[in-house]
């Protein structure tokens, strides 16, 4: 978990890079940017709203020889070493990222390099190095008095509620390459920021395991319980996956199999399936991690508890009482009707 409620920007380099296979200039300023009281609070929220409003999914510096060949890495551990030199190093950061704008849909930017401190990250104090580029000018419109009349002026600028993208990179866990979240609204070339710029992987920790985890869960769910039992069976087992990770630790997975699944018959099928599609999750080999409570409540933020019927009505199950719909909702078929029902037992209707 990060927290920037707090962070204050020490330092601001902006430059700007061009698309390089469209012969388009780099200008690297030849001083850093004199931040001023009125503009430093809407630059904070500029750089930092996309990363309070998005999933923190962590990546880290990375490289198939050595850590040392990430061009970013030894940038980033440069100025953590000395933060006096950062805008020398912005230089460097905004030369490399030209170097990489060689598709012919990247958009020239301004590029905005900062060094960030009051952060926190998983309850430790760091300081971080903020990169953020905006792409995108918007039209507005400026008035001009002329005697009796106003002026309408057409001119284009930054929109400060979009940033187009951004990393942080926290000066935390540098053996593994540092703790990075990055944002990138534009999906043009995807490749861009995350592969060819910053050379990044995801970073492996309980937080990525239990997330990948619990979707591989909800997968098996849709593909196995759903059509092998019903609507009713797929809700109440995230239901009750969802329940063993909140109120474990640790995660084990013989424990969570003999704890979360009723039927026997459909533990092989949930083997099976992990060694047809656990690859695709990263979790082929995993039976053990520490469980992350905070990508639990994600995740059951995020999952639905409704059943959804042909005939406009809706049923929503409890997640954290999960033993209800167990025990006072009943499937069945009516010979009649030709139709499925459910039944539900109460003893008096809750207020609203």
């Amino acid at each position: 978990m990060i927290n920037l409620f707090n962070a204050h920007i020490e330092s601001l380099s902006i430059h700007r890079v061009g698309n390089k296979s469209r012969n388009e200039a780099l200008f690297l300023s030849g001083q850093p940017y004199p931040l001023q009281d009125e503009i430093t609070p809407l630059l904070k929220e500029f750089f930092f709203k996309p990363f309070r409003d998005k999933e923190e999914n962590y990546f880290q510096f990375a490289h198939d020889v050595d850590l040392e060949y990430n061009e970013m890495y030894m940038y980033a551990q440069e100025i953590f070493t000395n933060p006096s030199n950062i805008h020398e190093v912005s230089k460097k950061i905004t030369t490399h990222l030209y170097e990489q704008s060689n598709h012919p849909h990247i958009k020239n930017g301004e590029v905005y390099v900062t060094y960030l401190t009051h952060i926190t990250i998983d309850n430790n104090p760091v300081d971080a190095i903020g990169i953020f580029k905006s792409e995108l000018k918007t039209d507005f419109l400026q008035f001009e008095e002329k005697e009796s009349h106003l002026e309408m002026i057409l001119q284009q600028g930054i929109n400060l509620n979009r940033l187009d993208k951004g990393c942080i990179i926290f000066n935390f866990k540098k053996e593994e390459g540092y703790k990075i979240l990055t944002v990138d609204s534009n999906k043009y070339d995807a490749r861009y920021w995350l592969e060819h710029f910053l050379s990044v992987d995801a970073f492996i920790d309980e937080n990525y395991m239990t997330k990948k985890y619990l979707k591989f869960c909800q997968d098996f769910a849709k593909d196995v319980v759903l059509p092998a039992e019903d609507k009713r069976e797929e809700v109440l087992f995230m239901n009750r996956a969802i329940n063993h990770f909140a109120k474990n630790d640790e995660f084990e997975e013989t424990k969570f199999l003999n704890e979360v699944i009723d039927n026997p018959d459909l533990i092989p099928e949930f083997k099976n399936y992990k060694v047809d599609k656990g690859e695709k999750y990263s979790i082929e080999d995993v039976t053990n991690f520490p469980i992350a409570n905070a990508a639990v409540t994600d995740a059951r933020r995020k999952i639905k508890n409704t059943i959804n019927l042909d005939t406009n009505i809706q049923i929503k199950l409890d997640f954290v009482n999960p033993e209800s719909a167990e025990k006072f909702v009943e499937k069945g078929w009516d010979e009649e009707k030709q139709m499925y029902y459910y039944l539900v037992y109460f003893n008096k209707e809750q207020k609203s």
